[in-house]
C-alpha cells in the first residue's frame, strides 16, 4: 500500500508484485530497478516500479536475460525486438542440438564393422554451421577467378546446401562426406590449377557463368526425365558460353579444349561432392548433375567428331538466339 509520501518500501513492492524481496534487492544492485533511499537508509520505490518489476517479471518468464531486459527498460531495444532475437538464438540452440542427436544416432545405428570409420568422420564436423562454413571456404579458395559478389553468393546458394533445422542421420553423414571432400588437398588443387589457367584466357567469368547458368537450365527437365548425356542445343549453348568469353568459335578442336578444361569437373570425388548434395537438399536436379550431364554430353560428342573437319563449324551453337538478361538463371561453372 502507498506510504504519504507516494513512495514503496521493499515489504510493500514484494507483496504488491508478487517478487520475493531477494530478488527485488538483486534487481537493484543489478541496475533494473531504480530505488532511492530514505533517512533510514532504507529503499524506497516510486509507483513506477510496480510496472518496471511486472514487465521484468513477464520477461524473466520467458528466459531472457537481465542484459536484455535492461536494454528494454532503457529504451534502447522494443520489446518485440528483443523476444525476435531470443527466438533465433534459440532457434540456433535447436538447430545445433538436432544435428548432435541426428550424429548420436547416425553412430547407434552404424553396423559394427562400420561404426568406428562414422564415429571418425562424424567427430571432425562440430555442427551444421560450421560445416557449411567448411564448404563455402572451399569454393572461394578454388574460385580464383574474379567474380562479383552477388555472383559468388548466388553460386554458393546452389552449391552449399543449408544445414537442415532438423537433420535425419543419412543426411548429417552425407554432409560430413562433403566437409571430408573439401579438405581433400589434391582436390582443391587441381581445381585452383585450372582457375588460374582460366584466368589467362577467360575474358569476363561473370559472363561465363551466366552462360553456364542459362545451359543448365536447359538441361534440368532432361535430367529430371532421367535422359543419357546427349548432343543438342543444350550442349551447343554449353559450349558457346565458354568459347564467347574465350573469342573462339565452336570446333572440333576448341571442344577437345573445353573437354580438357573441364576434366577436375568430372573427378570422382566431384561427381561424389554433387550426389551427397542431393542427398542433403533433396533436390533431384542439383546444379552439379545438371553440369555434368552438359561434360558428358561433350565427350559423347567428340566421339561423333573424328570425320569432322579440324576447324570447321559445330552444329547450330553460334545460330542460337541470344538469352534475354531478366531470363537468365543465376549459375555457376
Amino acid at each position: 500500500m502507498p506510504l504519504r509520501d507516494d513512495t514503496f518500501g521493499i515489504g510493500d513492492l514484494a507483496r504488491l508484485t508478487g517478487v520475493p524481496v531477494r530478488t527485488i534487492r538483486f534487481y537493484c544492485d543489478e541496475g533494473i530497478i531504480e530505488s532511492v533511499r530514505s533517512t533510514g537508509n532504507h529503499r524506497r520505490f516510486d509507483s513506477t516500479a510496480v510496472e518496471r518489476l511486472g514487465l521484468v517479471r513477464r520477461l524473466r518468464g520467458l528466459g531472457l536475460g537481465l542484459s536484455a531486459i535492461a536494454l528494454v527498460l532503457a529504451g534502447e531495444r522494443t520489446v518485440g525486438e528483443i523476444v525476435a532475437a531470443e527466438r533465433a538464438a534459440l532457434d540456433l540452440r535447436l538447430a545445433d542440438l538436432s544435428w548432435r542427436r541426428a550424429a548420436l544416432r547416425a553412430v547407434e545405428e552404424a553396423g559394427p564393422a562400420e561404426r568406428a570409420d562414422r564415429l571418425e568422420l562424424l567427430a571432425a564436423v562440430e555442427d551444421g554451421v560450421t560445416a557449411r562454413d567448411a564448404l563455402v571456404d572451399f569454393w572461394r579458395r578454388t574460385m580464383v577467378a574474379p567474380v562479383s559478389p552477388e555472383m559468388f553468393r548466388s553460386f554458393v546458394t546452389m552449391a552449399v546446401p543449408e544445414p537442415p533445422p532438423d537433420p535425419t542421420p543419412p543426411q548429417v553423414v552425407a554432409y560430413a562426406e562433403l566437409v571430408g571432400l573439401v579438405t581433400d588437398r589434391s582436390l582443391t588443387r587441381g581445381l585452383r590449377a585450372r582457375s588460374h589457367a582460366n584466368t589467362v584466357v577467360i575474358g569476363d567469368e561473370d559472363e561465363l557463368m551466366w552462360g553456364v547458368g542459362e545451359a543448365c537450365a536447359l538441361v534440368e527437365p532432361l535430367v529430371l526425365a532421367g535422359e543419357a548425356p546427349r548432343e543438342g542445343p543444350e550442349l551447343d549453348r554449353f559450349v558457346a558460353a565458354h568459347a564467347t568469353v574465350r573469342r573462339s568459335g565452336d570446333t572440333p578442336a576448341f571442344r577437345r579444349e573445353l573437354l580438357a578444361n573441364v576434366e577436375p569437373d568430372r573427378d570422382p570425388r566431384m561427381r561424389r561432392y554433387w550426389r551427397l548434395v542431393g542427398e542433403v537438399s533433396g533436390e533431384p536436379a542439383t546444379l552439379g548433375a545438371t553440369h555434368l550431364w552438359l561434360t558428358d554430353s561433350l565427350e559423347r560428342s567428340l566421339e561423333h567428331l573424328v570425320s569432322a573437319p579440324p576447324g570447321g563449324p559445330i552444329g547450330g551453337s553460334r545460330a542460337l538466339p541470344p538469352w534475354p538478361a531478366a531470363a537468365r538463371p543465376t549459375s555457376g561453372r
